[in-house]
């Protein structure tokens, strides 16, 4: 019986040190990765920026222009009293 759990103890161990050692280079691998990841944006941005610099600029927008206000016949002149009263006496219930 003592000889069983010396083996499976030392499976064990083995084990957990396998494991230990692949999480190890999984961090590696990401590590080597995020490098990479980060070396590509540096260059793309570079390459962005010397491209936006040699491009000129883009015309100035024109402002857009307002519209003359249409005279409907309505009063805009009227009070906020006189506009609910006038609400009511058309139906319109609050």
């Amino acid at each position: 019986m003592a000889d069983q759990s010396k083996k499976s103890g030392s499976a064990h161990s083995a084990a957990k040190a396998q494991q230990a050692e692949d999480a190890k280079q999984a961090a590696r691998e990401y590590e080597a990765e995020m490098a990479a990841v980060r070396a590509k944006t540096e260059r793309l941005r570079a390459l962005r920026l010397a491209r936006d610099a040699a491009a000129p600029p883009p015309p100035p927008k024109a402002a857009p222009k307002k519209k003359a206000a249409a005279k409907s016949g309505k009063r805009t002149d009227a009070t906020l009293s006189q506009w609910l009263d006038q609400q009511e006496r058309s139906g319109r219930k609050s």
